[in-house]
């Protein structure tokens, strides 16, 4: 629900500036230069994501973030495209401010943190939020280290884990009664 104000805000500043710069120059030159950025930003939409999808197939298949994703600026180029290609001046300053090598780094940055807090996230979501829990929650405990006792436990122990929580038992098959010759009875013989 935050969001919407901010649209809103930016909606409305971005209507304010169209009719400022329209004031100064034509209004048609703002509306061709609109035309031409879509066109400038769909291109490089579409190079900036050829390149970044083979990567994103790999992480998903592997689930492991490459660093290479951000490294060769594909990610702001496709963020810089996007802004050409909405209407609007204040977009368009915003994605030729992407496009500067320093913010590209800036923004590298930004996004490999916002990529590994959620591969993080992921990785506690799957551990059933066992990460940093385990243990009396002390934070960075390894989430395995109960594992690698029991495991420990089980060498030491002659293949029994020493753990409360494992039951170690046999099982064996329960038949009906049946009507069974006593040996009394067939060697009389005493």
């Amino acid at each position: 629900m935050k969001l919407f104000p901010i649209v809103l805000i930016a909606l409305i500043a971005e209507i304010a500036v169209w009719i400022g710069v329209a004031q100064f120059i034509s209004g048609w030159y703002v509306f061709f230069w609109f035309i031409i950025a879509f066109f400038i930003g769909l291109n490089m939409m579409r190079g900036s994501a050829a390149a970044i999808m083979p990567q994103m197939q790999q992480m998903k298949m592997t689930g492991q973030m490459n660093g290479d994703i951000a490294a060769n600026g594909n990610i702001s180029k496709l963020i810089a495209g996007f802004l050409l290609m909405i209407p609007g001046l204040i977009s368009d300053v915003l994605a030729l401010l992407l496009l500067i090598p320093a913010v590209q780094r800036l923004f590298r940055n930004l996004f490999m943190r916002m990529i590994a807090r959620r591969q993080q996230a992921m990785m506690e979501k799957m551990m059933g939020g066992m990460m940093g829990n385990m243990g009396g929650g002390a934070a960075g405990q390894n989430p395995f280290e109960d594992l690698m006792r029991q495991m420990q436990n089980q060498q030491q122990g002659g293949g029994r884990y020493q753990d409360s929580n494992v039951i170690d038992g046999e099982a064996h098959e329960v038949e009906p009664d049946r009507k069974q010759i006593s040996m009394k009875d067939v060697n009389p013989k005493q």
